[in-house]
């Protein structure tokens, strides 16, 4: 037997009682929930912010997690300090001053333990600035870095983070150490917190030039072997020529040109001037010239990095 076929009018009224069924089932569902997706760092309207904690918060906890890194980065300046500032500390008051010279430049001179004091304070920030921007190019070879630059926050929120986690680890480092200061200069109360506090100011400043520096550098780089190599001939001979291991009074009036032309050199004047006061033998240029070379110099390092950042690479990143 064959089964009876549906009529037109019974195949509209199906028709009509599927399409009735399918507005009441729509009007009853529940609106559908949007979700947005976040920003690397925070919200969504606000990315530049979000980013820049992000990026800073990742990096100091990537610094106190090894362990190693800490004691090594307390423990190197310390002793390189009593070492060098040791040896050479009768030498540098004798200043070839032989009898009663000699004793009365023992009486008002520092010593060269006082005087090296700021230039391992330096050496501290130069070295833990710059080297941290190595995770630069560690983050670009693990793939964090592309997916940062794919986010919503600008290219200027990743400088921004990066120097910002720098420049607060190399204070930090170069800040544990100027605990050592009252045993140099003695404690004077008020006097000696102001001194610290300010010498604290000048030492984040001149981290962010320094970090920027590193972060110009690490930029176009893919291997961190050839960023050691450059940094190690890079940093030592700025920071011998800025005048933390000798004076540029006595050096050779070619190397005296070099050590003028050296930025960090005004850097390493303001924070000598800050702990030694401005009558301080470790002083190598005036101040009104000091201060302007220095913020004009972390100033134009900063925007270069921006720059570079802003830019992209070969690769596309």
């Amino acid at each position: 037997m064959t089964r009876p076929r549906l009529t037109d009018r019974r195949k509209k009224s199906w028709t009509a009682i599927v399409l009735l069924w399918g507005v009441v089932m729509e009007a009853a569902a529940p609106p559908p929930v949007t979700v947005e997706a976040e920003p690397i760092g925070g919200r969504a309207d606000r990315p530049m912010a979000g980013a820049v904690t992000s990026l800073w918060r990742r990096e100091m906890v990537r610094f106190f997690r090894q362990r190693n890194r800490v004691m090594s980065a307390l423990l190197t300046p310390i002793i390189f300090w009593l070492m060098l500032g040791a040896g050479l500390n009768n030498t540098f008051i004798a200043g070839g001053a032989p009898g009663q010279a000699e004793a009365a430049a023992a009486a008002t001179h520092p010593g060269y333990m006082a005087y090296f004091f700021p230039g391992v304070l330096v050496m501290i920030i130069l070295f833990t600035a710059i080297f941290s921007t190595i995770t630069v190019i560690e983050d670009r070879r693990e793939g964090f870095l592309q997916g940062v630059l794919v986010s919503p926050a600008p290219r200027l929120a990743i400088v921004l983070g990066k120097v910002l986690g720098g420049a607060s680890i190399a204070t930090i480092q170069a800040g544990v150490f100027l605990l050592l200061w009252p045993l140099v200069d003695g404690w004077h109360g008020a006097a000696t917190a102001a001194t610290m506090a300010a010498a604290v100011l000048i030492m984040f400043i001149l981290a962010l030039g320094l970090t920027g520096l590193g972060l110009c550098i690490a930029w176009p780089m893919d291997s961190t072997a050839g960023f050691h190599a450059i940094m190690m001939i890079f940093l030592m001979p700025m920071w011998v020529l800025c005048g933390a291991v000798f004076p540029v009074a006595t050096a050779p009036t070619a190397m005296q040109v070099v050590m003028y032309a050296n930025p960090l050199t005004y850097g390493y004047t303001l924070l000598a001037a800050v702990l030694g006061g401005a009558q301080s033998a470790s002083l190598q240029a005036p101040l009104w010239l000091a201060v302007p070379i220095t913020l004009a110099s972390v100033a134009g390092v900063l925007w270069l990095a921006a720059a570079l950042a802003r830019r992209p690479r070969r690769d596309g990143t």
